[in-house]
This record gives structure tokens, sequence and C-alpha cells, in this order.
């Protein structure tokens, strides 16, 4: 066994290997606090033959033992599909290992990041992206490591890294870095709109301090590391590879400037078509290299569109943003609604408003979350020109939604003012590069549209890199190919005054502080002309909810009257919302609010809540009905649920020998309250209501 530690934040943060899970090629213990994760990192050993990319899975999971606790549920048992957590977390320790896997490494790996204890204080998250490389650096594995993952947060001026949950409520952001030793390689993260030097400074003092983590890995592979795998170079067939080049080139050239998605493509397929049939005599059943081949040329050609000619695919200028066009309540029966159309991307986000009991439950290892703003992020096939079967969302359409959810979480109002569940889906209509940052726009509209009273509206771009030796080119609003063939997809949302949302992925080995900086700043070019054109369909939310959205009708009753509302089993409160339609939330201060777009149903559960919960008051008189007749009194019901007893002293203004003489049950008669004792008894009286 082996292990080496350092102090990060007051806490002990320490690698561990050579204990547990030893048939893996690496696994690591990595301990922060009282917070535990087993992470390893398990190759097949051998090619897998006919595939062009890195065939590499990545998983974290969340074990409610690590939490002391039981999972709910049928089986009881940590099963069936991940978490969304668990989900975004993989992506996390995904993104940045992938770019550093060696060029023509294609070998099954897999990395399994388990929880095994949590420390509330600690989040594992950030924890299993340096166990990750720790795993990989002490494996066979050939890797270009290490890196690490750090939090950083922001405390009345000050960074604070791997800030505490709790340290972590009284931030201003939550920045993921991740890093090597010399360069950034990816970034996620929100803030409370602060400037982009803020947001530069705090990723700069990330990598800063992520060396030490660097560093401790690097102690841990030097005393326990396994030699690397020895992974033969890719074998080019050089005589192929220039016949490719010198059929295809031209017409590539070509294809490429077309700056239309879809017939850009069709060029780019009839071209492939073409050259695997003129090469098929000379070199037949070569289609995979061929197909390899013509990718790289279209590479190359791209790339050297813009850093020889310096012009893009659809002949933009690196600064410029497509062309955009917005409506709003475009579907007349929703609660709000807006279409964003930013060149060939289109997004259509719904809002819609709810109750308290539509809110989202989610069972975390730190116990049930409730989320009163939730966005769902939809990818159809269609909107990419595609066949295939509909099913639920996959990982990068949860990640995409949760980063449009982070941007736009900072302008929703606070509960407390605004007493509604809010949720935005978005449907992307056609993509032809950054959906999600369509989705921020559009979601930002749509709640506008719904009368939602934001802080303020959010815009989002989606920055692209060209790096070389002899230039260093940033591209605001990518498109899907400029994505796909650059360095660099870097994600910036915010409003007028400042960042909401960051994220960055680097497909290079990192890039340096200057040109994040550079990036920074041409997105918030690109984030301003963007609110701008959206600002000219609607500036600012409606000063009325939609008709169809429901209205909050709210009244306060006594704590103690809350079981009488809710009646055996819920009867009553069941009973209410069947036959109004409205949805009832009630707490436990006895706040009850009313949910719904018909006034007259409003009105009609309102009257049932107060004869259900009224409280008796001395002096006021009432109707009531007789339920019981013994020797000393009667006893009656002046409201539903609520006796009080008359005493054969004050049934009659003479002397009443016999209570039955008087009254029997059944009857209706009028008596005042004349007393509520401590114990909340109800004296009742008939004969004060006699006339004289």
């Amino acid at each position: 066994m082996h292990k080496v530690e350092t102090e990060i934040n007051g806490r002990t943060f320490s690698l561990e290997t050579g204990r547990l899970a030893k048939q893996a090629n690496g696994a690591v213990l990595v301990s922060y606090g009282d917070t535990m994760v087993l992470v390893t990192a398990v190759t097949s050993g051998e090619v897998r033959e006919g595939i062009d990319f890195l065939p590499l899975l990545v998983d974290y999971q969340e074990m409610f033992y690590a939490a002391g606790r039981i999972p709910g549920g049928y089986f009881r048992r940590e099963i069936g599909r991940p978490t969304e957590k668990e989900t975004l977390t993989s992506r996390l320790i995904d993104r940045p290992l992938r770019p550093r896997f060696p060029e023509g490494y294609r070998y099954d790996t897999q990395i399994i990041a388990t929880v095994l204890s949590v420390d509330p204080e600690v989040d594992p998250d950030v924890v299993a992206i340096t166990g990750a490389s720790a795993a990989l650096m002490v494996s066979d594995i050939p890797f270009d490591g290490p890196i690490a993952g750090m939090r950083i947060g922001r405390i009345e001026g000050e960074f604070v890294p791997n800030p505490s949950a709790s340290q972590l409520q009284q931030s201003d952001m939550n920045i993921i870095v991740a890093g090597s030793s010399d360069s950034i390689v990816m970034v996620e993260g929100g803030a409370a709109i602060l400037q982009e030097k803020a947001v530069l400074d705090a990723i700069l003092f990330g990598q800063d301090a992520l060396q030490a983590l660097i560093a401790l890995q690097n102690e841990l592979q030097q005393i326990a590391g396994k030699p690397k795998m020895e992974i033969p170079a890719p074998v080019v067939d050089e005589e192929l590879k220039a016949r490719v080049w010198e059929v295809a080139e031209a017409k590539m050239s070509e294809a490429i400037r077309i700056p239309q998605k879809v017939e850009r493509s069709a060029a780019k397929k009839r071209l492939c078509a073409e050259v695997v049939e003129a090469l098929s005599i000379a070199f037949p059943d070569r289609e995979g290299e061929i197909n390899k081949f013509l990718k790289e040329l279209e590479k190359e050609l791209m790339r050297n569109l813009m850093i020889k000619e310096r012009i893009r695919i659809d002949n933009r200028k690196f600064h410029e943003v497509r062309p955009i066009s917005c409506s709003v309540g475009e579907l007349p029966r929703t609660h709000g609604s807006a279409v964003f159309t930013r060149g060939e991307t289109q997004v259509m986000a719904v809002a819609t408003l709810g109750s308290s009991g539509d809110e989202q439950r989610i069972e975390t290892l730190g116990g049930e979350l409730h989320k009163h703003f939730i966005l769902h992020y939809n990818f159809p096939p269609y909107c990419v020109g595609e066949v295939r079967p509909l099913r639920g969302p996959a990982r990068r359409d949860i990640g995409h939604g949760a980063l449009a959810e982070r941007a736009l979480a900072a302008v929703i109002p606070p509960l407390e003012d605004f007493m509604y569940t809010i949720r935005i889906v978005s449907e992307v209509l056609e993509s032809n590069g950054s959906s999600s940052m369509a989705t921020v726009c559009g979601g930002t509209l749509a709640m506008m549209d719904a009368g939602i009273p934001i802080r303020d509206m959010v815009a989002g771009v989606a920055m692209g890199l060209i790096k070389s030796e002899e230039d260093v080119i940033i591209l605001s609003d990518i498109l899907g190919d400029e994505d796909h063939l650059g360095d660099m997809d870097f994600k910036v949302t915010g409003t007028e005054e400042g960042i909401t949302a960051i994220q960055m992925d680097i497909k290079v080995k990192g890039i340096s502080g200057s040109i994040l900086e550079r990036a920074l700043h041409q997105a918030k070019d690109a984030r301003l002309h963007i609110l701008d054109k959206m600002r000219e369909v609607l500036d600012r939310p409606r000063k009325q909810l939609s008709s169809y959205a429901p209205r909050i009708t709210s009244i306060h009753i006594s704590p103690d009257k809350i079981r009488d509302l809710i009646g055996p089993g819920g009867k009553h409160i069941k009973g209410i919302v069947a036959d109004t339609g409205v949805k009832i939330d009630v707490d436990d201060s006895g706040q009850v609010n009313i949910f719904s777009p018909d006034k007259a149903a409003t009105e009609e559960a309102l009257k049932r809540i107060k004869e259900l919960t009224k409280e008796a008051k001395v002096g006021e008189v009432y109707e009531g009905t007789v339920k019981k007749v013994v020797d000393f009194g009667a006893f009656v019901e002046i409201f539903p649920g609520t006796e009080g007893l008359v005493h054969i002293s004050q049934l009659a203004k003479e002397h009443v020998r016999d209570v039955k003489d008087v009254v029997k049950v059944g009857d209706k008669i009028k008596v005042k309250v004349i007393d509520i004792d401590k114990s909340g008894r109800i004296k009742l009286s008939r004969k004060a209501v006699l006339p004289e």
C-alpha cells in the first residue's frame, strides 16, 4: 500500500493505492475530509477494430450507504438509470481526461468512481476528477497527465479553494477548474452576475491551487506507478493518403465553403462516395481508411481557410454573430413561449407555472432536495435531419439542460416573492451550433412572456478556437463544424452586467490565461449584441401573468386547524380539490396557498377552507346543530368540526328541569359564545340570544 497526502482549505487530501481493487489496471482511494471515493481504471488490452474514436466509458456512482442511508423505492438499492447528479459528474470527469489519451488509442477503457463515504461538507464530484487522473497515472494505461480538479468559491472578495458546503452558501461563485501543470483544460460553473475579470481571476486562482494535487499524483506515480503499455504508432498508408488528397482536395475545398449546413453535408457525403468509388480498384476494401483521410483533409482545409484566408465557413468575420430573430407568445394556451433563431439553430422554449406541489423532489446522499426552478432540454432527431428512436435524454442533453438552468437560476425571483414552481422546456427545432445557448436566450424570453419577474435578461454564446503555431483565432458563435473541427468549445452566459454561467472544454492539451481572457471579452461583446436583439422583441417581463396561468390566493389559518382542513386521510382537502379543480398547498405555519386560473373556483375553495378552519370567538353568535344531549346540557356544532357546550342553565331564561324539554338532537339553534377556556373548550349560551 502507498499513500500520499496534502492539505487544502483545512482538510487533508490523500491518494492511496495498492490496498483496494488490485485487479484493476489502476485503482486509487481518494479521501478529502470524511469523503472517500474509490476510482478504478481498466482497459481491455485489445484494440477495437473498425472504429475511429476513443472508446472511453466513465461512470460515477453515489452509494447511499456512504451517507448512512437506505435508498427509497421498491428494491432499496442503487439500480436503474443514474441520477442527474451522477450523470453530470460523469461528464465532469470525462471531459478533461478524453483529450489526453494518445492518438490512435483504441482500447476499450472504463473509469468507475464510487462514493464510499461522504462528508456533508465535501462534495465528492471534484474529488473524483482528481481520483480518475490518479488511477490512470498509477496504471499501465497510456495517459498524458496528470490533471486535477478544484472547486473555487469567493467569500467577501476572497477566493477559497474547495470550499465546504457551508462556505458555498456564502459564496457568489461556484466554479470547477480542471488543469494540468501548465494549462487549463476544463471549466464548469456559475456566478451571481459577476464581471469577466472576477471569473477570469477565479479560474487562474484555481489553476494555481490545483498544482498541489498535480504534485501529489506525480509523487504517487513515482512510488507506485506501473510501466505504461506500448501503443504502436498508427500505421499510415502514405500512398493511399496522397491519392485521397489528390482526388478530393479541390472538391472538398468547395464543399466546406457552402454556408448552409444541409447542403454542405450533402456535398461532403457525395464527395466521399465519389472518392471511394474512384479508388475502389486500386485500393479495394479500404473504405474506412479513405473516410478517415477525408476527415483529416476536411479539418486541415477548414483550419487553413481561417488561418490563411481569414474567412469562416459561412463567410462571417471571426467576431460576428449569425443573424438573429425572436418571437414570443407563439403558443396561445401555454403560460409563456418564445422561439429564438440564430442562423441555423432554432429553439422553442415554453415556460409553465405551478404550485409548490409541482416542485421536483430529488433523493440525494444528503437527503431530499426540492427544486422550484426546473429546465429540461430536448434534442429530437429531426433537429439535425436524422432518423433514430425517441428515448430518454442522453448525457449530452442532461448536461446542456443543466448548463442552461444554471445560467438562468441567477435571475429567478426568490420563492418568498414569487411563490410559483417554474419549469422551462427547450425544444430544439434545428441545430447547427450551440443549442444550449439558444435555450438560455429562448428561456429568458419565455419567462418574460409568462410575466415572471426575473431580475434581468440573460443571453449566451458559444466561442471556438483555432490554435496553430502561427496564430490563435477566437471565433464567436461557432457552427457545428467549427466546434467539431476546432480546438475549444467555450460557452458563456450572462446579463448586461456580468456572467451567470460558464463551461469550457479544450480539445488540445490546454490553453493559457491570456487566450481565456481574450475569449471572455469577445464573448461579452457577442452577448451584448444578442441581448440587444432580444430586447427588440420584449425588453421586460409582462405586467400580468397569462390568463391560463394559476393565480395564487393565500390565507393563513391556525396551525392547530391544519388537521381540520386536511381531514381524516386527506378527505377534506381532497374533496375541495376534486370539486373545484384548484391546487392547494399547506405548510406547517398555517400558510394556505390556492392555485387556480378560475376566479369562481378559487372563491369556492376559499369559502370551504374558511368553513373548515374558522375559530370560535367570544361574543359571536352562530347558528348551530345539536349533536348530543346529556343531563347537564347540549353539545352544539357551531361549524364543521367545532362544538361547544350549552349548559342546562344557559338553555332558557326560565328554569329548565330536563334538557330534552328544550332541545333534541338535530335541532338548529342560535347560540352565543360566552367563554373559551385555556384548554380550548367552548361555552355557549342559548339564553343570551333569546328575546327579552
